[in-house]
C-alpha cells in the first residue's frame, strides 16, 4: 500500500497527536475522501481500498509504526484503535490426516478453477467439514453479504467500548446443525495472520440471531491439502479474547 494517502489523512486531522489511550479516533468516509482528493489513482483515494487492511503486513507504515489498526463501526464511519487487531494463523505441524470422502464418486468439476467457495463446497460435499466439527447434522444455510445488527464490545490495549451498527459482513460459508452454527472464513493466500474482525463480527452477528452455539473457522486449501483452524472467544464481548481451539489438515481421498 502506498503510504502517502494515509500520511495525508493523518496530517489533515492531526491523528498522530490523538490520545489513543483515552479513546479511539473516529474517521468518516467523507473525511478520507477530502484528505485524499488530490491523489490521482483509485487505490490512493478509494475508501474501501484504503481501509482494507486484512493482515498486519497490509497496514500502511504509519499504522505499523504507531501500533494501530482500523475497524468499521457503521456505514461510512471507522475507528482507528491502538492495540493488536490481528490473530496469528499458525502453521499446522501435525501430520496430515488422510480423509476418505463420503461421496461415492469423484466430482470432476471440483478440479476446475481455484476459488475459495469451490474448495469449501467440495470439503462440505465430502463431509470433511462435518467430520472436523464432529457434527453430522450440519447443512449449508448461510452465505454472502449481510449487515450486522447493533452490538457493543471492548477492544484494544485499553479496552475501549465500541458500538457497531449495520456493518457489512461477508461469510464464505455457514452451516447449521441441531445445536450449533459454524461460520467459515476461507482464504487461498497462505496468510500467516488475519484481522480478528473477519471472525468476530460474523460471530457476534449470528449470536444475536440464534440461541445455538456459534463456532468460527478459518479455512485454507493449498495444493491438495485442506486446513482448518477453529477459533473461539473466551469473553464474547471482548474482541481480543480470541483463542485457537483446534486445527488440523487433511488430504481427501476420493472414491473412483
Amino acid at each position: 500500500m502506498n503510504p502517502e494517502p494515509w500520511l495525508s489523512i493523518f496530517k489533515a486531522y492531526n491523528i498522530e497527536k490523538h490520545h489513543f489511550s483515552e479513546t479511539p479516533f473516529l474517521l468518516t468516509a467523507e473525511q478520507i475522501k477530502r484528505a485524499t482528493a488530490h491523489f490521482n489513482k483509485t487505490a490512493e483515494k478509494e475508501v474501501r481500498i484504503l481501509c482494507k487492511q486484512d493482515t498486519r503486513e497490509s497496514r500502511p507504515q504509519i499504522f505499523k509504526d504507531m501500533g494501530l489498526f482500523i475497524l468499521p463501526v457503521k456505514n461510512g464511519t471507522y475507528a482507528i484503535i491502538k492495540g493488536e487487531g490481528y490473530v496469528d494463523v499458525p502453521e499446522i505441524t501435525a501430520q496430515t490426516v488422510v480423509y476418505q470422502s463420503q461421496l461415492n464418486f469423484k466430482p470432476l468439476s471440483s478440479e476446475i478453477g481455484n476459488s475459495e467457495m469451490q474448495h469449501l463446497d467440495y470439503a462440505y460435499a465430502a463431509s470433511l467439514i462435518r467430520s472436523f466439527c464432529r457434527d453430522d447434522s450440519l447443512v449449508l444455510t448461510i452465505r454472502g453479504r449481510k449487515y450486522t445488527p447493533g452490538f457493543d464490545f471492548y477492544v484494544g490495549y485499553h479496552k475501549h467500548r465500541l458500538s457497531i451498527q449495520s456493518v457489512q459482513t461477508e461469510i464464505d460459508a455457514g452451516y447449521e446443525g441441531i445445536s450449533q452454527i459454524v461460520l467459515i472464513e476461507a482464504k487461498n493466500s497462505g496468510a500467516a495472520n488475519t484481522i480478528i474482525r473477519q471472525l468476530y463480527y460474523p460471530y457476534r452477528q449470528w449470536q444475536t440471531h440464534t440461541t445455538k452455539k456459534v463456532k468460527v473457522l478459518f479455512f485454507e486449501k493449498h495444493k491438495d491439502i485442506f486446513s482448518f483452524w477453529e477459533f473461539g472467544f473466551s469473553d464474547p464481548e471482548y474482541y481480543n479474547s480470541i483463542k485457537l481451539l483446534q486445527s488440523a489438515r487433511f488430504k481427501i481421498l476420493n472414491n473412483s
